[in-house]
C-alpha cells in the first residue's frame, strides 16, 4: 500500500470492499421508497439513495459487476480511473474519471442499472499517484441484494467480443 493511500484509507476509515479496493458508505438516505414503487428486480424497499468514497490503488482492480440501480461516480483525488461499462445489449463503452478535463475526463459520469463495470486505475507519468479516491452515489440506493459480482467465464461467453478484458478484470 502506498502513502498516500494509506493516507486515505486511514483518514476516511476505508475498509476492504468485496469486489476490490477499500469504501466506507458516507450516506444513507432517511427516505425509503416501498418496493411498490421500485421496478420488479427489487425485492423490498431501499433507501432512495447511498453514498461511498472508493480507493482503488494501481495495483487492484473492481472486478466486474453490475447493480439494479443507476450509480454516479465523482473523482476526488489520486490518478485517473477507467471505467469499463458493458451494457446488457452488448455496447462497450469506457468513462475516464479524473481533473483533466482537456484530456477527455470527467469530474462526474454514471453507469446505468443494469451494466456490467469494472475500474483501473490509469496512473501517468507526470501524476505518479498510484491510487484513485472517488465517490459513488446510487439511487435508489445501495443494497448488497442488487449486487452480483461477475463469474468469468459466464460473462466471457455472454460477451465474448470482450474476454481478454472480462479475464484481467474478474476474480473468479
Amino acid at each position: 500500500m502506498t502513502g498516500k493511500a494509506n493516507y486515505w484509507i486511514q483518514k476516511l476509515a476505508l475498509e476492504p470492499h468485496p469486489e476490490g479496493g477499500y469504501y466506507r458508505q458516507t450516506y444513507r438516505s432517511d427516505l425509503l421508497l416501498a418496493q411498490e414503487s421500485l421496478p420488479h428486480q427489487f425485492n423490498g424497499p431501499r433507501a432512495a439513495s447511498t453514498a461511498i468514497y472508493f480507493l482503488l490503488e494501481a495495483h487492484d482492480f473492481s472486478a466486474f459487476h453490475r447493480l439494479h440501480s443507476d450509480e454516479l461516480w465523482h473523482f476526488y483525488a489520486g490518478s485517473p480511473l477507467e471505467v469499463h461499462v458493458i451494457s446488457p445489449q452488448g455496447g462497450y463503452s469506457s468513462i475516464q474519471l479524473g481533473n483533466d478535463l482537456d484530456a477527455g475526463e470527467f469530474l462526474q459520469a454514471p453507469v446505468k442499472a443494469g451494466c456490467w463495470f469494472a475500474s483501473q486505475v490509469r496512473v501517468h507519468i507526470n501524476n505518479g499517484q498510484p491510487f484513485a479516491l472517488v465517490g459513488c452515489t446510487v439511487a435508489p440506493g445501495f443494497d448488497f441484494e442488487d449486487f452480483q459480482l461477475a463469474k468469468r467465464e459466464e460473462l466471457a461467453e455472454a460477451y465474448p467480443q470482450y474476454r481478454s478484458l472480462i479475464e484481467k478484470l474478474t476474480r473468479q
